[in-house]
């Protein structure tokens, strides 16, 4: 018998049942919407990692320092060594941060005990420099330079996006691990652009050695941050049974990253570290113009990471997006 207007069953009919979501959709839904900061899967083995970098970094150039003559060298060796130090200092603030962070849910604590973590990173560093160094100026403005870089990575990682943090400190990491692993082939890549006898073959070789460096730099970069954001998500959902997704934005912060922290240890070193800069500068023609050819340098390179890095990381998730899924199901026409 067909249902007819008025007719309870009629309405009792047409009426769709209620659904009630699962607890565990509903767990997750309330934390995203709610801005629960994220959790940032493996902090423990970055904060190992970059620790363990910063302290090589440190270790190198107080050897590179103390192996040559007191004076003029060793300035000139603490200015071209700063740049390496307050990158590893940036990053092990960061992941220090994220590992002493990943447990709080309040984004006001949160980032209290990241720029707290950064801090404790700083001084650590500074007295290790002090204690370790040569007792002058120089080494206190390695000192300074270093404790603050580390401070600001640790307010870095206070932010919400947990996840885009680790990604940025392990795509940085992995840059500037090969650029130490990429010095091997500089010689034989001068000779194959075509380095001879004059100077202009010689500089050309190199600039273009320069750019081929940056350009794998940045690749590298995107690719390590897409795939820690992929494992980083697939962990998530492993563990809650749901994840919060990414969209573009993120993956292109995070490819950005190590381009972006490149840039910002050009800006600490010019204002914390501006003192060594202008005194290794001050020692002659030569190494004025040698410190504002690596400035331009560093800077060019943080550009190109920067760019490469943002466009890789784009390319692989644009990749691995299907088509959106469209909704086949037509209204019937009314008998």
């Amino acid at each position: 018998m067909s249902n007819q207007p008025g007719i309870p069953t009629a309405a009792e009919t047409d009426q769709p049942e209620a659904v009630e979501p699962s607890v565990g959709a509903a767990s997750t839904d309330e934390a995203v919407a709610a801005g629960r900061p994220e959790f940032a899967p493996g902090a423990l083995v970055l904060a190992l990692v970059s620790t363990g970098w910063l302290a090589a970094m440190l270790w190198s150039t107080r050897e590179a320092i103390h192996s040559t003559a007191a004076g003029v060298t060793a300035i000139s060796l603490s200015a071209y060594a700063l740049p390496g130090v307050i990158t590893a200092a940036l990053v092990t603030g960061a992941t220090v941060a994220l590992l002493a962070t990943n447990r709080l849910g309040r984004a006001t604590l949160r980032f209290l005990a990241a720029v707290g973590a950064g801090l404790l990173v700083g001084l650590v560093a500074a007295v290790a420099i002090n204690l370790t160094y040569a007792d002058n100026a120089t080494t206190n403005t390695i000192a300074g330079t270093t404790a603050a870089a580390a401070i600001i990575g640790g307010a870095m990682a206070g932010a919400r996006q947990a996840r885009v943090v680790g990604a940025i400190t392990l795509a940085t990491l992995t840059a500037q691990i090969f650029v130490v692993l990429f010095s091997r082939a500089r010689d034989p890549l001068s000779d194959l652009f075509g380095a001879g006898e004059t100077q202009q073959s010689v500089l050309d070789a190199a600039k273009w050695v320069s750019r081929t460096e940056s350009l794998l730099a940045g690749l590298l970069a995107g690719l390590a941050a897409y795939l820690y954001l992929t494992w980083s998500r697939r962990r998530a959902e492993r563990r809650d049974g749901a994840a919060s997704p990414l969209r573009w934005p993120a993956y292109l912060v995070a490819g950005a990253g190590a381009g972006l922290l490149l840039l910002l240890t050009e800006v600490i070193i010019r204002i914390g570290g501006r003192g060594l800069l202008d005194l290794a500068a001050a020692l002659s023609e030569a190494d004025e113009v040698a410190q504002t050819a690596l400035g331009t340098s560093r800077v060019d390179n943080g550009i190109w990471v920067l760019f490469v890095g943002a466009l890789t990381t784009l390319i692989v998730f644009g990749r691995t997006l299907g088509p959106r899924p469209v909704d086949d199901d037509e209204d019937e026409p009314a008998a």
